[in-house]
């Protein structure tokens, strides 16, 4: 059986707009839905031999019949015929979603939360999903049935190759095209690269620079091209503010992919800011790919 998507429930409508959204995408790869709705703490004791996760736990039973099956009536709604599965587990959100996401194909959320989920994007939750999860991160925000292209932040990094690889398979999964968009300013380069040059040193040879991000741009839909010959591609090299151009360009697009980090992250930084900005801004769904370090 092909790993399942997840999505987070916790009866807000934003939820509920990301259960519609993760039933589609199971569809859309054959795989199973688990819907998972996470409790701050058991609600009584737990009888020898159950786990405290487990739906048999005393006191989670019950909240099956809740939320999750509310979720469950909603996602067959939207995508008949899927395998469905229900989880409710005692714990806080993002680690049960964290532990999940390890064995799942893609995890979807809401843009806002009620209960586990309160303060999804003004918090740390979506960030931390989207930094620590083992499963790509799809957050449900921006207008009501987006259309247009895949739309794919290019940044050039070796930890985005995912990313790009996701797209690709993405746009070929929804037999839509891919805008591969890279964003470059004069800011985009390290002058200098030795461990005592200053931090603040930038490229100032804008042509020089501009062609290095055109061939960069071109590299990286050329190492997919092949694989993906039913995908037609708009590759396009934009000189401007990189967290704006992104944002406006998801205007136009029905999925942002982006990489977990950028090409000018510090180290350790396990999510760029261009990453943070489109999940609180982008005007569509955003899928943030964590890749290889």
């Amino acid at each position: 059986m092909s790993d399942p998507v997840i999505v987070g429930v916790d009866g807000s409508a934003s939820s509920l707009d990301a259960v519609d959204a993760a039933a589609r995408e199971a569809r859309l790869r054959g795989a199973p839905l688990r819907i998972v709705h996470a409790v701050g703490h058991q609600s009584g004791p737990v009888p020898p031999g159950a786990p405290p996760w487990s739906p048999a736990g005393h006191g989670l039973q019950p909240l099956m019949r809740g939320e999750p099956a509310r979720a469950e009536e909603r996602a067959r709604a939207a995508a008949p015929g899927i395998e469905i599965t229900r989880s409710v587990v005692a714990g806080d959100a993002v680690e049960v979603l964290e532990i999940a996401s390890r064995s799942a194909a893609l995890a979807v959320v809401g843009s806002r939360g009620l209960t586990g989920f309160s303060g999804l994007l003004l918090g740390s939750t979506a960030v931390h999903l989207a930094a620590h999860g083992q499963c790509p991160l799809m957050v449900v925000r921006g207008r009501p049935d987006p259309s247009g292209p895949v739309l794919l932040a290019v940044d050039g990094s070796p930890a985005g190759e995912a990313a790009v690889d996701f797209a690709f398979a993405e746009a070929a999964l929804r037999g839509a095209p891919l805008v591969a968009l890279h964003v470059w300013n004069t800011c985009s380069e390290r002058a200098y690269e030795g461990p005592g040059d200053p931090l603040t040193a930038v490229v100032t040879d804008a042509e020089r620079l501009r062609e290095a991000e055109q061939q960069l741009l071109d590299r990286v839909v050329a190492d997919r091209q092949a694989a993906y010959p039913q995908v037609t591609v708009e590759r396009r090299l934009v000189r401007s503010r990189i967290r704006a151009t992104l944002i406006e360009a998801s205007g136009k697009a029905q999925l942002m992919v982006a990489g977990a980090r950028g090409h000018g992250g510090f180290t350790g930084l396990l999510l760029g800011s261009a990453s943070q900005a489109l999940l609180h801004h982008a005007d569509c769904p955003v899928i943030v790919v964590r890749g290889k370090e």
